[in-house]
């Protein structure tokens, strides 16, 4: 059975990911977070259908077999691959920053079709993360990426990789098309040729400093401008990341 056969014989449901090896007939235990969702939160019961993905382009559509206090299991019906991922690979270098606006900007990010995404310590940007307070918020955005796969139809989690300074991730750079947002520069968004990714920045509150945009620049990075309006920092990828999904991707 197929993704089509499947939402055609059961409707709209529930799409949650559960990092596993799929395989037609096998029973699944769904991890505390999801089981706990589609219990307490949806209320579903044995014989329910929903459909899982594994993060890695791979999605099944089951039944719940046991719904019970201890677990809850699933019996896989249908495997199939996952068809909600752009032709064009962007990674997102986004500046750190404070409170909902990196979740904002990672969840969006997502929904758009970005590859990967970094968060970067610049200049200007007021959060340093160290130690156990880096690794959980780098465990919560990655969960951020996930729920925003459950809700877009994506079936490949982007990996959120560990912070880095802007000069790493600067030196790291393989992609043929990178750009920076950059207000001051008056360059609007002209590129003919279509590449087959491509390595997006986007500064902290306050914008890039002048050290931030030579080292950028000496890494090939083309600066651009959305127009004459300034971005919040969680705007800035949104608008950027259509954009380029629009000439080059699949919107």
């Amino acid at each position: 059975m197929h993704a089509a056969d499947w939402y055609a014989l059961h409707g709209k449901m529930p799409r949650l990911h559960v990092p596993a090896v799929f395989a037609v007939g096998q029973e699944i235990v769904l991890p505390e977070g999801p089981a706990r969702h589609v219990t307490r939160v949806l209320r579903m019961g044995e014989g329910a259908p929903l459909v899982l993905f594994d993060g890695q382009g791979n999605e099944a559509g089951v039944r719940l077999a046991d719904v019970g206090r201890k677990h809850t299991t699933a019996v896989i019906d249908a495997v199939w691959a996952g068809e909600g991922e752009s032709p064009f690979a962007v990674h997102l270098g986004q500046a750190i920053s404070k409170g909902d606006r990196m979740d904002y900007a990672i969840q969006k990010a997502v929904e758009l079709g970005v590859a990967a995404i970094t968060p970067l310590y610049t200049e200007r940007g007021d959060v340093r993360l160290k130690g156990d307070r880096e690794a959980k918020k780098l465990a919560h955005w990655q969960a951020v990426a996930a729920s925003a796969c459950e809700q877009s139809g994506r079936a490949v989690v982007p990996t959120v990789h560990s912070p880095l300074s802007l000069v790493e991730w600067l030196s790291a750079r393989q992609e043929p098309l990178r750009l920076m947002l950059h207000l001051a520069t008056g360059n609007a968004f002209d590129q003919p040729e279509r590449p087959e990714a491509a390595a997006l920045l986007i500064g902290p509150e306050g914008g890039l400093t002048e050290t931030d945009i030579a080292a950028a620049q000496a890494a090939d990075f083309t600066p651009l401008t959305l127009g004459p309006r300034v971005l919040r920092t969680e705007t800035a990828p949104v608008v950027a990341l259509t954009l380029l999904q629009h000439y080059f991707g699949d919107l």
